[in-house]
């Protein structure tokens, strides 16, 4: 796609749920607003789990975030499967079992749905282009054109070049691997703990047609055995045909300092947007792009200072951050012990801080 146009209000690199979500709410403020992502269409190759809680589910998981069904319009084409219950399984396999309403998505048409709602808002988009530096307010694409914004937005994942250009921040960051699978797998989502996957932990997610069977690690628990070893042990325990094999990372150190420096912003993956104890980014990213979005329009209306972003993030979900990197470190700990010692901690009696850690919850019940 060509544009004529080059001088923008807003240019956001990157059109995931963040990218995204952050343009729909400049356009819907009135404000023009261009996206820029190397992907067509947006949101292939698949890089996830595809699990997201239901916005009931979300009310609990985040209580200070407002207006939940505006910002999560999951359209029924985009959800394969809805689940009711939630296995956490050491490795003994006996699971702990908690009720858990999520949508288990087709994550290509989910994306896609939130390109149309931005594009209905008005926001503009440019695909199959790659930025490949941010100087001032230009913006250089690979083949040689140059775009200028007032503002450019940062949601170009965990490499986006903005994030690695002007942030030296360093985020731990997790590999994971993951297959489609045919086959009927009930409806209860699992999450696995152990030495099958060190310092991480794997999953396996029913579909509507199959399932999302992956795992995430830390490399630096991984002594005998790498991800791809690792992933193919996992996966057949599940005995299926893969019908599709996918690749990425997830930022587990949660947010980063400050996703505002001048006139450039950062949201998503790309300022940490990921609850460390559970591996959570979609909706989050979303949370994070809305409120992005909207203090940009308020910024260009009325000067609103552009870092009020931050501070409306930690109003909404500066606990939920909190409490899920502090479960993040002590589970790090826990899983780098050996299975035996995860079988006996993962009991009935623990089951319910097991939980609270997951939900991103404080573990003795203290607020």
């Amino acid at each position: 796609m060509s544009l004529e146009k080059s001088d923008w209000e807003v240019i956001v690199i990157g059109g995931g749920p963040a990218g995204s979500t952050t343009a729909r709410y400049i356009a819907e403020g009135g404000r023009e607003v261009l996206v820029i992502d190397r992907r067509d269409p947006i949101g292939s190759p698949l890089q996830c789990g595809e699990l997201v809680p239901t916005n009931d589910e979300m009310r609990r998981l985040c209580p200070n975030v407002p207006d939940i069904d505006d910002l999560l319009q999951t359209p029924a084409h985009a959800i394969s499967r809805e689940t009711t219950e939630m296995f956490i399984v050491p490795p003994s396999g006996k699971p702990l079992k908690y009720p858990f309403d999520g949508y288990m998505l087709d994550r290509v048409a989910h994306d896609e749905a939130l390109v149309e709602l931005a594009k209905e808002k008005g926001a503009t988009y440019l695909t199959d282009s790659r930025v490949t530096t941010v100087e001032g307010n230009t913006v250089h694409l690979k083949d040689g054109r140059r775009l200028t914004g007032k503002i450019i937005v940062g949601a170009g994942g965990h490499n986006d070049p903005l994030r690695k250009a002007y942030w030296n921040e360093s985020s731990l960051k997790i590999p994971i691997k993951f297959v489609l699978m045919d086959g009927d797998y009930g409806d209860a989502v699992e999450l696995h703990f152990g030495s099958m996957a060190p310092g991480g932990y794997a999953w396996m997610f029913p579909k509507g047609n199959g399932a999302n069977i992956g795992l995430g690690v830390q490399k630096k628990f991984c002594k005998e055995k790498n991800l791809n070893q690792l992933t193919d042990d996992f996966i057949q325990r599940y005995g299926g045909e893969v019908t599709f094999t996918g690749a990425g990372s997830l930022p587990m150190s949660g947010t980063i300092r400050t996703f505002v420096k001048g006139n450039y912003v950062l949201v998503g993956d790309a300022a940490g947007m990921v609850l460390p104890s559970n591996g959570a980014g979609i909706t989050i990213a979303m949370v994070g792009g809305r409120i992005a979005g909207q203090v940009i329009v308020e910024h260009l209306n009325d000067g609103t200072p552009l870092n009020q972003y931050e501070r409306r993030w930690k109003q909404q979900m500066g606990r939920v951050m909190k409490n899920s990197k502090r479960a993040f470190k002590l589970g790090s700990a826990l899983l780098r012990m050996p299975d035996w010692f995860i079988n006996l901690v993962f009991n009935r009696f623990t089951k319910p801080f097991v939980w609270r850690s997951i939900t991103c919850r404080n573990l003795f019940f203290i607020f």
